[in-house]
């Protein structure tokens, strides 16, 4: 049993389009391939195992993970609630979830390592700079029925609220990094 990424990119991205992006946040283009790209490769490249929760209409997000021989689950999902409840429902050989946000493609291979190495010793691991939480979010095996009973838009917040966090300080900013707006995506050189 291991401990694995979850991949949210089953959102709208409904900000990015009214702020007049266009399509889907997580196919827009960012150093030479797409944003969901990056968030993957980044992923992948920690060595740990990845499950990626998309929509049915999102074929660039699920050609990627073809591509890549990544399994995806697909989700019409009403939040990151539901999100992450398919995505921990699929692993349930897993002994550990690192939710993830497909919009956080800055985050490295050596972050997913550090929170997964955290978990060891922790149930839930939240890794912060600067005083700002980020992602991705560990939890353990204990969590397992409470993750896939999670719904609705709040993702794990009411979760992480009310449960014991440990906060793992990192001096990564990228782990609070994400792209919302077409703004946040860095001009092509």
């Amino acid at each position: 049993m291991a401990t694995g990424i979850v991949i949210a990119a089953a959102g709208r991205g409904e900000r990015f389009t009214q702020a007049g992006g266009t399509g889907n946040k997580l196919n827009a283009a960012l150093q030479g391939s797409t944003v969901f790209e990056q968030t993957l490769r980044q992923a992948l490249a920690s060595g740990l195992p990845v499950q990626v929760v998309t929509r049915p209409e999102n074929l660039p997000v699920q050609r990627a993970c073809a591509a890549h021989q990544v399994p995806v689950t697909l989700l019409a999902s009403g939040g990151l609630g539901e999100s992450i409840a398919a995505g921990v429902a699929a692993t349930s050989g897993w002994h550990g979830w690192l939710i993830h946000l497909a919009d956080m493609p800055f985050v490295t291979p050596a972050v997913f390592l550090q929170v997964a190495g955290a978990l060891q010793q922790h149930s839930i691991v939240r890794p912060v700079c600067q005083r700002q939480p980020g992602h991705p979010v560990g939890f353990s095996a204990v969590w397992r029925n409470a993750l896939c009973a999670l719904c609705g838009d709040r993702g794990a917040r009411d979760l992480l609220s009310r449960e014991p966090v440990y906060l793992l300080p990192l001096d990564q900013p990228s782990i609070v990094q994400d792209i919302d707006l077409p703004s946040q995506l860095p001009s092509p050189p």
